[in-house]
């Protein structure tokens, strides 16, 4: 009987939002073969760039960057999806003889990858149908009200007007017959694919990153974010709705250039769900230093954080190739 190998552990940067994953990243290059997989879920859509940092061309050109640009913004792109892709890529690169480098700040996408995807049903667009007429007629949380009832676990972590995941939980439940939560349970419960070889990027000062996040915002502002906005608003099939535009940032700009917020409570907004975002990321990534066996944690702020980081990848690196 054969057997197939296991796929070699992928090295990973994983920070919250403007810890410096991208400087990071650019000086890891100059000293080994690498080439980056963002782990990002608004890098994937074309026409979004100031608001969401992106790499511009001299940083591709410094490295190759993977999984950028890959989707319009009216397309939903999916953990399943970037799973996939970023498999492909990532052998792709080996087969070159240099680094794969994932790196980014979507910690679902990291956990979906290195971890398994739970076996949830596939989208039904008919009962999809029927959830949004009942939204239509009744709202959408009274739909999470019905949602608490038969999934408090998901329930309780969702906005009541998160649309998309409201839909998506009770898909589940309806699908099923179970809450999204003892689906979930049931994936954690079997053995992780082991997939990733974590740094973990934790800044000892909240004030630190908020500051940074307070800064770069203001930077996106300068750099011309709110005609961005104003240029993908002119899409006839782009909502406020779809996933990229519910993105940090975008969504409050939206709302501004919708008449909803002052330029100055845009702002403040924007900085806070940023500020919001990096405060999940930190969650996520606590539980990972909690759960996954290769982590090696560093703070951003360290003097030798390159030194650090250098001989963390070079270690990952014998590793793979001692595995090999």
């Amino acid at each position: 009987m054969t057997t197939t190998a296991s796929p070699l552990p992928l090295p990973a940067i994983l920070g919250p939002t403007a810890c410096g994953k991208t400087a990071l990243a650019l000086a890891l290059a100059e000293r080994f073969p690498v080439e980056v997989i963002s782990v990002d879920s608004a890098l994937v859509y074309r026409g979004m760039t100031i608001g969401t940092a992106k790499p511009d061309a001299s940083e591709r050109a410094r490295c190759p960057h993977h999984l950028i640009d890959l989707v319009e913004p009216e397309t939903t792109y999916t953990a399943g999806r970037f799973v996939a892709d970023a498999e492909r890529v990532a052998a792709e690169i080996a087969a070159r003889g240099r680094i794969p480098l994932l790196v980014g700040g979507t910690m679902l996408y990291a956990k979906a990858l290195h971890e398994g995807l739970a076996a949830l049903p596939a989208a039904d667009a008919t009962l999809r149908a029927e959830i949004d007429a009942r939204a239509a007629r009744e709202g959408w949380p009274k739909l999470h009200a019905w949602l608490a009832e038969h999934d408090p676990e998901t329930a309780a972590r969702l906005s009541p007007n998160d649309r998309q995941r409201i839909q998506r939980a009770l898909e589940v439940v309806l699908t099923t017959g179970k809450p999204m939560a003892a689906v979930l349970a049931e994936h954690q419960a079997q053995a992780p694919r082991d997939r990733l070889t974590l740094l973990a990027l934790i800044p000892g000062s909240r004030t630190w990153l908020h500051d940074r996040i307070a800064a770069r915002f203001h930077q996106m502002l300068a750099a011309g974010f709110v005609a961005e906005v104003a240029a993908l608003r002119q899409r006839p099939a782009l909502t406020a709705e779809h996933p990229s535009m519910r993105a940090v940032g975008y969504r409050q700009v939206w709302a501004y250039l919708d008449g909803q917020l002052s330029e100055t409570e845009m702002i403040a907004a924007g900085i806070a769900a940023t500020r919001q975002l990096a405060k999940r990321q930190l969650t996520w990534l606590r539980q990972f230093t909690n759960r996954w066996p290769r982590v090696t944690v560093l703070d951003p702020c360290d003097p030798q954080l390159i030194a650090k980081a250098s001989a963390w990848l070079c270690r990952t690196a014998i590793a793979a190739t001692t595995k090999a």
